[in-house]
Parts: structure tokens; C-alpha cells; sequence
């Protein structure tokens, strides 16, 4: 297997940037909401939307924006494990808006909740936002999605122009039949006329056998287009 890992570390919430992006209001306030979740996580409810009004949402690292880290801070505060946690974060995805969503979904690698988070990541990647597709197939997916739907959720990627290299996990979770499933839909894309996505080439080439000869055709193309640019 030849694919190549596009993926980083799971990236830990950067409390430090983030005190230092936050004005002095912004710091008492995310203090505040964080002891109070810990005496009294229902009112994450409350707190959890009010985090952009209250810390901004610019750009904080590669990773995060100022309020996904905040709401990030704010989960990690729960005082609760298991179902009771899941609940929650299913709770705070149903009812939230798409910001509120990407909060969740980020955050998810970095709370322990075995496979109970998974209704949350099928619910985002049933809808059509490629934010949210992208946010849901972080490290979380990577490790707890079923093989059938994490190969589903990879050509719902390639479908909607979601570059490859933002799926976490392609580099181990890649297989024939996702290499097979590929190379179905390039053959589609040829047939119309269209362009085939150039990022499924790494996954089709690491299993030679599902290449067709017109497949071959259109890869080797690809290779001399690729070498040219170079």
C-alpha cells in the first residue's frame, strides 16, 4: 500500500494562542462559562453559542478559529464521560448551527467516548455543507467509522471537490474495494466527458489490478501532465 499519509497529529486545542488572541472580557468570560459547565454542564446549552459573540471567530492556527477553539475549551470542561457526554454533544450538534456543528465535530478526537460520538459524524456527513464533511472526517472518523461508510464518505469527497489530502486516516484506511469504487467513478467521469479528480490516482494506483486499460490511459496522462508541471 503506497498511499500517502496526508493527515497531522490530532491537533490539541491551543489554550495558550487562544488566551493570547482573547481580549481581557473574552478571558473572564470563557473562565467563567468553563467553571460553571464544571458546577453545572447544562448550562454548556447556553454557553456554548454564546462563544463567538463573546470570543470573536477569526482565524486562530491552521486548525482552529477563535471559536471553535473557545466551544472546544467549553466541551472538554464537561464533568461528564460515557452516554451522558455523547448525549450532550449529540444535543449541542442537533441544535446548533454550522459553526456550532464544526466545534463539535473538531473536538471530538480529544474526548473519550469510544464509539458513541458516531450518530454525530453520520449526521454530518449526510447532509450536503463540505465544511461540515470535512470537520466530521477528522482523526475521530479515521479511527471509529465503519469500513462500508468510511468508504462512502470518501467518494461523497471526491463527488463534491473535497480534496483528498483533508481526509484523516487514507493512508491506512484505503483498500481494493475503496480503490475499485474509484476507479467506478473515474470511469464515469471519462465516459461524460469530464475530468477525473486527480487526488484519487494514489489510492487507484497502490491496487494495479482494478486499473483499467482506458483507466491507464487517462493515469499515464496524468503522470506526464503532473511531470510537465514540475
Amino acid at each position: 500500500m503506497s498511499v500517502t499519509d496526508p493527515t497531522r497529529p490530532t491537533p490539541a486545542v491551543p489554550r495558550t494562542v487562544l488566551r493570547a488572541a482573547l481580549d481581557t472580557t473574552a478571558r473572564v468570560w470563557l473562565d467563567e462559562a468553563v467553571a460553571t459547565i464544571a458546577a453545572e454542564p447544562a448550562a454548556i446549552r447556553k454557553l456554548f453559542p454564546a462563544a463567538r459573540r463573546h470570543c470573536g471567530q477569526a482565524r486562530l492556527t491552521e486548525h482552529w478559529t477563535v471559536d471553535e477553539a473557545a466551544r472546544a475549551v467549553l466541551l472538554t470542561a464537561l464533568p461528564r464521560t460515557g452516554p451522558g457526554l455523547a448525549d450532550e454533544l449529540t444535543r449541542l450538534h442537533r441544535h446548533g448551527d454550522p459553526a456550532e456543528q464544526r466545534a463539535v465535530l473538531r473536538t471530538l478526537p480529544l474526548l473519550d467516548l469510544g464509539d458513541l460520538a458516531l450518530p454525530v459524524v453520520r449526521d454530518a456527513l449526510r447532509g450536503n455543507d463540505t465544511t461540515l464533511i470535512e470537520a466530521a472526517l477528522g482523526p475521530y472518523a479515521a479511527t471509529h467509522l465503519p469500513d462500508a461508510e468510511y468508504r462512502q464518505a470518501v467518494l461523497k469527497c471526491v463527488f463534491y471537490e473535497i480534496p483528498l489530502d483533508r481526509v484523516h486516516g487514507l493512508h491506512t484506511r484505503a483498500d481494493r474495494e475503496l480503490a475499485r469504487m474509484l476507479a467506478d467513478f473515474a470511469h464515469e467521469r471519462i465516459v461524460a466527458g469530464r475530468d477525473v479528480p486527480q487526488d484519487i490516482w494514489p489510492v487507484v494506483r497502490a491496487f494495479p489490478d482494478v486499473i483499467t486499460e482506458e483507466l491507464a490511459v487517462v493515469e499515464k496522462q496524468f503522470e506526464r501532465d503532473r511531470k510537465e508541471e514540475i
